[in-house]
């Protein structure tokens, strides 16, 4: 889904250049000549969060390679595939040949949180994210900081950036 929602957003140039899913998260890396702005983060975050929510169910199949690029399936550039191979497509929204492990609807996966989006090589970026329960996880992490940060302050999470600026105009009378 990750792939199919940059090509719609960021354009049909990108392509996978690598990827890793682990528990704890999962890295993608794609071609693309510069950063993805912040808004188009929070773009891709929802349009996928939206799939995610829809539930779509996920087809796994064995086709032939030249069966599979008829379908549409997307493919690795510079990938050797067998005469076989694996086409795992999310409902309507993509399709492409994978070998990974795969959930039975999108709905499985839970959330979608982008971490990290950066530039590891000429031409090439990398988005890192979290799925599912790592998600809460990560947003209690944060809530925590911002509880922390509030009392530091003696103030409310609600009066934390009034706080910051007003210490940050008091400290620039001290100049």
């Amino acid at each position: 889904m990750l792939h199919q929602t940059l090509k719609d957003l960021i354009g049909q140039h990108v392509e996978q250049a690598g990827s890793s899913v682990t528990e704890s998260g999962l890295r993608f890396d794609f071609t693309h000549f510069e950063p993805i702005d912040k808004n188009n983060i929070l773009e891709i975050e929802k349009v996928i969060n939206k799939k995610i929510s829809s539930f779509l169910p996920v087809k796994v199949e064995q086709l032939s390679y030249e069966d599979a690029l008829k379908t549409g399936a997307a493919a690795q550039f510079g990938e050797k595939y067998g005469d076989i191979v694996r086409v795992v497509s999310v409902g309507d929204y993509s399709c492409e040949l994978c070998g990974g492990t795969h959930v039975e609807n999108s709905g499985q996966i839970g959330a979608f949180k982008i971490l990290s989006e950066s530039g590891i090589a000429a031409g090439i970026r990398r988005i890192e994210a979290i799925t599912g329960t790592m998600v809460y996880e990560k947003l209690n992490d944060a809530e925590s900081i911002v509880f922390k940060a509030s009392e530091s302050l003696k103030t409310n999470p609600e009066g934390l950036l009034n706080r910051i600026n007003s210490l940050n105009d008091e400290i620039k009378s001290y100049k």
